[in-house]
């Protein structure tokens, strides 16, 4: 099942960019869950598919190849990251308003960018729900520096990320730059974002980012194991949604998100299933 998918450049292009998204979505996603801040996901997406359309309205319009939506996606996500940040200052007692209403922001930009462009087409499709096809060596390698990145950042400030993930009052005392650390933590996550698109798809990408976290919290014994599973359970979604979005064609980002579902649903039942009430293990 996979021949084709080594045999032919773009779709082990393909294939190779839904694997380096497989990590650093859920990779991330664990931070992002652990904060109660899953819904930045969304928000960022949805600024994500303003860009996307601002350079499809670039390429038609003026000039092609100038910026492509990719870019001009990654762009947006990455100042859409830093807005939220500052609304978090601005909001300090209500701060999850800063996610609504840059998401509002991405939707009336979005729709004025696509009314622009002339509406939906096959690009833009892609874009929303993900393609087997999409992806190019120079968005591959693009990808690749971008999970580089990211990898050797959480590398790097693991120990910061996770005390501000859990106590952020004991990191500030700790001497953490706080403020800092949040900003880098938003754009990465803005990155990744605009990364998943091509595989995912806009509309999509934040399922990855939650989904495989969500199953790996019912199963897992502590972070770092939590960090392993939702790694490996995002691979499995991406992976079978490549093969089935190639050989029944359809957009891979739907099946990614449905088998992600069902391995959710499998580890609530596991959960279940091994859990003995208390005065059981009593009377045992």
């Amino acid at each position: 099942m996979l021949a084709d998918f080594i045999q032919y450049d773009f779709l082990r292009n393909t294939f190779l960019t839904g694997l380096l998204i497989g990590i650093i979505a859920p990779l991330l996603g664990t931070f992002i869950v652990v904060r109660r801040l899953s819904l930045i996901a969304d928000a960022l997406s949805h600024v994500t598919l303003a860009g996307i359309a601002f350079g499809l309205l670039i390429e038609k319009k003026f000039a092609a190849g100038l910026i492509t939506p990719l870019y001009s996606g990654m762009a947006f996500s990455v100042l859409g990251s830093i807005f939220i940040e500052k609304l978090r200052g601005v909001y300090q007692a209500y701060q999850e308003l800063a996610i609504p209403i840059i998401l509002s922001g991405g939707v009336g930009l979005s729709v004025i960018f696509i009314s622009l462009a002339d509406g939906f087409n096959t690009e833009l499709f892609n874009y929303l729900f993900g393609s087997v096809s999409a992806v190019s060596q120079n968005d591959f390698y693009s990808i690749l520096a971008i999970s580089i990145v990211i990898i050797l950042v959480i590398r790097l400030f693991y120990k910061e990320l996770v005390t501000l993930s859990f106590d952020e009052e004991h990191a500030i005392v700790s001497g953490i730059h706080s403020k800092r650390i949040h900003l880098l933590f938003i754009v990465l996550t803005a990155l990744v974002i605009a990364a998943s698109i091509r595989i995912v798809g806009v509309l999509l990408v934040s399922a990855l980012m939650t989904l495989p976290v969500a199953a790996s919290m019912r199963i897992a014994r502590g972070f770092k194991q939590m960090i392993i599973f939702s790694i490996v359970f995002g691979e499995l979604a991406v992976i079978i949604g490549l093969i089935s979005g190639y050989y029944f064609s359809i957009p891979p980002g739907g099946t990614i998100v449905l088998v992600s579902i069902v391995i959710l649903l499998l580890s609530i039942g596991l959960k279940r299933f091994n859990y003995t009430p208390k005065k059981e293990r009593e009377v045992k």
